[in-house]
C-alpha cells in the first residue's frame, strides 16, 4: 500500500496554506483523489507530494506556475529523458536572461541613483558654506 496525505499534512509539511494547495489543484498541478463522504475527502499520493515540491523549487527559481506545469508534465509524459532535461535547460536559459536582463536595469538604476545622491550632497554642501556665518 503505498503512503498517503491528506491536505493538511501537505500544509504543514511545505509550510503553505490548504488554500494555495488547493489553487495549484485547481491549475492541474495536483491531481488529488477522493474518499469519504460524498468524495470531500482529498487523498494526495506519492506523486502528488513531488509535484508540490516541485512546483515549490520552480517557484523558488521565479518561474511561473505555467512554465513549471510545463516542465513537471514534462516529467509524466512517456518522452526521451533527453528531450525533458533540454525543455527545462531552455525554460531555465530563458528565465535566466530575463533575471539578467532585470539585474542591469537595477544596477542601472543604483548607479543613477547615487549620482543623484553625490550631487544633492554637494548642492547641500555647498548652501551650508554660503549660509555659514564668516
Amino acid at each position: 500500500m503505498s503512503i498517503t496525505y491528506s491536505i493538511g499534512d501537505l500544509a504543514r509539511e511545505f509550510d503553505l496554506t490548504t488554500r494555495a494547495i488547493r489553487f495549484y489543484e485547481d491549475l492541474g498541478l495536483l491531481q488529488p483523489g477522493r474518499s469519504g463522504p460524498g468524495g470531500r475527502n482529498r487523498v494526495y499520493s506519492g506523486r502528488d507530494r513531488t509535484r508540490l515540491k516541485l512546483t515549490l523549487r520552480a517557484k523558488r527559481l521565479g518561474l511561473s506556475l505555467t512554465e513549471a506545469k510545463d516542465i513537471i508534465d514534462t516529467y509524466d509524459s512517456p518522452r526521451d529523458t533527453g528531450a525533458q532535461l533540454q525543455k527545462f535547460l531552455d525554460v531555465l536559459a530563458a528565465h535566466r536572461t530575463q533575471i539578467e536582463e532585470q539585474m542591469a536595469d537595477l544596477q542601472a538604476n543604483l548607479d543613477e541613483l547615487k549620482v543623484q545622491q553625490r550631487e544633492a550632497r554637494a548642492l547641500l554642501a555647498k548652501q551650508k558654506k554660503q549660509t555659514a556665518p564668516a
